[in-house]
């Protein structure tokens, strides 16, 4: 019951990093990965609580699930 769910699930994440293409609406952006494929992608809480700016053309590290290779969240701006 106290284990952290980060643990159980990490081994299920992909971490990739990527270009922010466009911003769109609710901190929802299009972001660019290896071989040109785009993903839409939510900020991270993390990111949110800290005000943390992401503006098209800046580089993110993106987390992505096995189940859905079309939709991540930002965890990271580079």
């Amino acid at each position: 019951m106290g284990e952290n769910r980060d643990q159980n699930n990490s081994k299920d994440i992909i971490e990739l990093e990527g270009k922010v293409v466009e911003a769109l609406p609710n901190a929802v952006f299009r972001v660019e990965i290896a071989a040109g494929q785009e993903v839409l992608a939510h900020i991270a809480g993390r990111l949110r609580v800290h005000r943390i700016r992401i503006l098209p053309g800046d580089k993110v590290r993106v987390e992505l699930t096995p189940y859905d290779l079309t939709r991540g969240r930002i965890t990271r701006r580079l």
